[in-house]
């Protein structure tokens, strides 16, 4: 990685910005203040309202996706983004404030169907209070008389009109009225009463004992009539609502335009950032970032050919960000790595080691040569059909390499659709046969030869362990920390190994055992002499030394992680084999057969779905926790060239991802 220093005159800062940007050449570097002699430019104003406006054409884009969804295919995601003439930004950046124009019209139309909701919600709650009046044939709000007080309003209880004239009698004996009932139900009564005017107060007082309460909004005319209004007022909205669905309707062909307005938008947002980020004067401007090595010579020429520039480099330093670069059986893992944390300058790139292994131990836990066969046809199929972008070609091809390691241990153990081969042949001949008998190679079964598979998965474990020590004694060494490397690597790789060769001694030969025994217990000496070197002391340097041997129960725990190699690869076995039997059942008829397909084509997609989910997971902890922990720190600053960052277009010629 290279520091670069750009330096052209201002007024080509349009072309060498735009020239940068489509070429994603130069991560750009982020000072806090400018250099003496020059100043920045303020773009706080422009990239809030390029903001604004990509997060209109948002909105625009939510609002006819709900109305009329697009008819994406379950494999959309797949394809790549459209690939468009660099010239055509212009055309799209002249038509960018018509289709603003849209997507203000689509808002305020959304605006006038939500306030119509509203609306109608309101009328909906205006025509459940009014239900129950409906039989009034008097506004709500009639005022007393002359000579008479009328009382509109509801009790709180079921009420009759024997119940409730004993209980106005009880309040007030000499009380003279006359009501009608309009409504009752459990909880309420509803009732229109007349009085005397003369004894209004002693009526007051006696509907009070018993809960009366007035309606809450009392209208001016008859409660028919204002339903009546209501329903007009009701289908009228609809009407309006139609009309507003239409309208946003209308605007479905503008729907491709407002997506590249969306990234023209933050295409430009981009750009402002970095404008904001130039040491400018009056007639120069300076963009200072980093560039890899193998790039500086394509900007070199770039620069030449578009403007008078002068391009710098030197040593970019500690802080320069980290660009991963691999070959193309590595480059696919990239991903898993910057998942954890992109490496620093103090690392090395573990991407070749952990693609390997992530490969391999997938491989090893799906365990089925079918299920890797599908894989790889599967993701040959849509690299070829879609062409995606990079990001998700390389997603592609790292299950496509796992599809291969699938391929290699299910053959390894016999396992093809589980042991579809041997149930198909049995259930059509009669006549009984094994996966063993039927592949020409030896073959492990998961289910009876678990005990040899668990060794072997934990002597992969070991070799991983080993290498990811390895790497951490490469990083020490690199780094001059030699007694870092031999002490509290080397030692333990060797106490490892001391104790593999005892295990495989114990099996295959008694010299082994020696042999182990020994490497062993000079290793534990040796930690004993060197673990405790930090401490003071002959005393505390001693107990520092026994007590790092502890640690061997932490090792211990890392290998026995690896049994999920062995239950993932028997799991996926025996959901297999399940389905399999489940699916003879009905027989070789022509019912048998038909649900054979049907059981057989779901369940093993019940199979793929569930063990290509926990092998990828499991495989991933695997890097993460037990060979990661053992060198690899991260922390690094990913690079992240000024390029055109677009959802849905990208311009022809573009170095972007």
């Amino acid at each position: 990685m290279k520091a670069v220093r750009i330096i052209a005159l201002k007024k080509d800062r349009k072309r060498v910005l735009e020239h940068l940007q489509n070429s994603a050449l130069v991560h750009v570097k982020h000072m806090d203040e400018p250099e003496n002699g020059f100043k920045r430019t303020d773009t706080a104003a422009q990239l809030k309202q390029f903001e604004r406006n990509a997060e209109l054409t948002e909105q625009a884009l939510k609002i006819l996706g709900r109305l009329s969804p697009e008819k994406k295919g379950m494999l959309a995601s797949f394809k790549g983004r459209k690939e468009i003439d660099p010239d055509e930004i212009g055309r799209i950046a002249l038509d960018s404030a018509k289709i603003i124009g849209i997507c203000q019209k689509l808002v305020r139309l959304e605006k006038q169907r939500a306030d119509y909701a509203a609306e109608q919600i309101r009328i909906k709650t205006s025509l459940a209070q009014l239900e129950p009046w409906k039989k009034l044939d008097i506004p709500l709000n009639t005022k007393d008389t002359s000579a008479t007080s009328v009382f509109i309003g509801t009790l709180p209880k079921l009420y009759d009109n024997i119940s409730l004239s004993k209980a106005l009698a009880e309040e007030s004996d000499g009380l003279v009225f006359e009501y009608e009932i309009l409504y009752a139900s459990a909880s309420m009564t509803c009732i229109v009463l007349f009085a005397p005017k003369r004894q209004k107060e002693t009526a007051e007082k006696a509907l009070r004992a018993i809960g009366f309460a007035k309606p809450l909004n009392p209208t001016s005319r008859t409660p028919s009539v204002k339903m009546q209004r209501l329903l007009q007022k009701s289908k009228e909205l609809e009407i309006k609502d139609e009309q507003a669905k239409q309208d946003i309707l209308s605007y479905l062909e503008h729907r491709e335009a407002i997506y590249d307005t969306q990234d023209y938008f933050n295409l430009r947002s981009e750009k402002y950032r970095v404008i904001a980020e130039l040491d400018q004067t009056k007639h120069v401007f300076v963009l200072n970032g980093y560039i890899p090595d193998e790039d500086c010579q394509d900007l070199v020429e770039m620069c030449e050919r578009i403007a008078s520039c002068i391009v710098e480099f030197e040593e970019a330093g500690e802080n320069a960000p980290v660009k991963l670069k691999n070959n193309k059986f590595a480059e696919p893992a990239q991903s898993i790595v910057t998942m954890y944390s992109s490496p620093s300058h103090e690392d090395i790139d573990p991407t070749p080691i952990l693609a390997f292994f992530f490969y391999f131990f997938f491989g090893m836990m799906f365990s089925d040569a079918g299920y890797g066969l599908l894989m790889v046809i599967a993701t040959a199929a849509a690299i070829k059909i879609f062409k995606p972008d990079k990001k998700m070609y390389n997603n592609l091809k790292l299950f496509q390499y796992c599809g291969v390691a699938t391929i290699f241990w299910g053959l390894v153990f016999g396992s093809i659709f589980g042991d579809a081969p041997a149930m198909f042949y049995k259930l059509f001949t009669g006549n009984e046969i094994t996966m063993k008998e039927l592949i020409p190679w030896p073959t492990l079964d998961t289910q009876k030869d678990a005990l040899l598979i668990m060794i072997l998965s934990i002597g992969l474990g070991l070799i991983h362990i080993l290498v990811g020590m390895g790497c951490k004694f490469y990083v020490c060494w690199k780094h001059k920390q030699y007694a870092k490397a031999l002490f509290d690597t080397g030692l333990w790789m060797l106490m490892l190994i001391g104790f593999a060769v005892l295990a495989a001694g114990i099996a295959a030969s008694p010299v082994l055992i020696y042999v182990g025994a020994s490497v062993a217990v000079l290793s534990a000496v040796g930690l004993i002499l060197t673990q405790g070197r930090g401490k003071k002391g002959i005393f505390g340097k001693l107990i520092g030394g026994v007590a790092s041997l502890y640690d061997i129960t932490s090792y211990i725990s890392d290998l026995l992680s690896y049994s999920r190699l062995l239950a993932l690869g028997l799991t996926t076995g025996v959901m297999a084999q399940v389905f399999n039997m489940l699916s003879t059942l009905f027989g070789t008829s022509f019912i048998g057969i038909f649900f054979m397909i049907i059981i057989f084509i779901a369940g093993h997609t019940i199979t793929i779905g569930l063990n290509a989910l926990g092998s990828y997971v499991h495989t991933m902890r695997l890097q993460y926790v037990e060979m990661f922990s053992k060198f690899y720190d991260g922390g690094g600053k990913p690079f992240e060239p000024f390029s055109v960052k677009s959802k849905h277009f990208k311009t022809k010629g573009s170095n972007e991802d």
